[in-house]
């Protein structure tokens, strides 16, 4: 057995005991058997492209991604509740970059049911008051369009999970997300003040409250809840189409916009960060959670190795 997959099968035993359930590990590491990344890149017009435009080509990078990866059904069954977890930290418009483009929320909502989920729901532990987050984003609209349960999570019900990690023990976490079968880890590519970038790894911050505790050590902080969580994680994909070069997280200024037309998804987060921190000009080595993700087991820096799909969009 892999180190990988042994990795894998023990963090998913663990996760299982901990909720007082039984999770199938094979959904976790059934990524191994066909491709772990694809990468969309627009090859159309964006001369003059409007914001519902540029949303149109954000889902339709993120479908053609997962298409390429062997399609929403490798990942979700039928009959799952599945949690879709974009950032919807910030009282920001899509065009600021500061959350998820909505429309990328919408299709990946969409590819769920069209999978056969039961229930697709969509909800973030915001920043900013999320009665404002999820109407400015145009989250909350576009995801009940595609079908969604959009929820606002209630502060009252997060729960301390032993996480057993080497930075943290106790963390608390929202149940509704470790009750559901699956989550798709659905973030932007943006620059951050305290960590350099956040991204995949650093979205999952979402579910849990008292942020305050991984900030102590942001990565062996990320680390473990990274670990902590990836049984439970089935997919990752990367909003790169407007990227935040600077003043992240909260964004704001239309100038520190920049379009980089990408959408990427996999299974592996460590690898599709170090993309992502390649694409904005970062060496992956620098962005120090990523190293020390890497060397827990969550992935491996080198996606080069994992032959990523690149798929022309249009």
């Amino acid at each position: 057995m892999s180190s990988r997959r042994q990795f894998l099968v023990r963090t998913a035993a663990g996760l299982a005991a901990l909720q007082g359930g039984i999770l199938d590990a094979t959904s976790v590491f059934a990524a191994e058997k066909t491709g772990k990344m694809a990468i969309a890149k627009w090859s159309g017009k964006t001369e003059g492209m409007t914001g519902d435009q540029i949303s149109e080509a954000a889902g339709k990078m993120a479908r053609r991604a997962v298409e390429a990866l062997g399609g929403m059904k490798r990942f979700v069954k039928a009959g799952e509740t599945i949690w879709v977890k974009p950032n919807i930290a910030w009282d920001r418009k899509p065009e600021q970059a500061g959350n998820t483009n909505p429309q990328l929320v919408a299709e990946v909502v969409k590819m769920c049911l069209e999978a056969g989920a039961k229930t697709v729901k969509v909800g973030d532990n915001t920043c900013n008051p999320a009665q404002k987050t999820y109407i400015t984003s145009g989250i909350a609209a576009a995801a009940e369009k595609a079908g969604a349960q959009v929820v606002y999570l209630d502060k009252t019900r997060f729960k301390n999970a032993d996480i057993k990690g080497n930075a943290l023990n106790q963390v608390p976490v929202y149940p509704e997300m470790l009750e559901c079968d699956g989550i798709i880890n659905v973030p932007i590519l943006k620059h951050h003040g305290q960590a350099q970038m956040t991204m995949c790894l650093k979205n999952l911050m979402g579910m849990m409250d008292r942020r305050g505790l991984i900030h102590q050590d942001i990565p062996a902080g990320l680390a473990d809840l990274n670990v902590f969580m990836a049984p439970k994680i089935r997919l990752h994909i990367l909003d790169a189409v407007r990227t935040l070069k600077a003043h992240g997280p909260t964004g704001g200024n239309l100038n520190d916009v920049v379009m980089k037309w990408s959408v990427a998804a996999g299974t592996d987060p460590v690898a599709i960060d170090a993309w992502g921190a390649e694409l904005a000009g970062y060496k992956p080595a620098d962005i120090a959670f990523l190293p020390k993700c890497a060397e827990r087991g969550v992935g491996k820096m080198d996606y080069r190795s994992l032959a990523p799909k690149e798929i022309a969009v249009s």
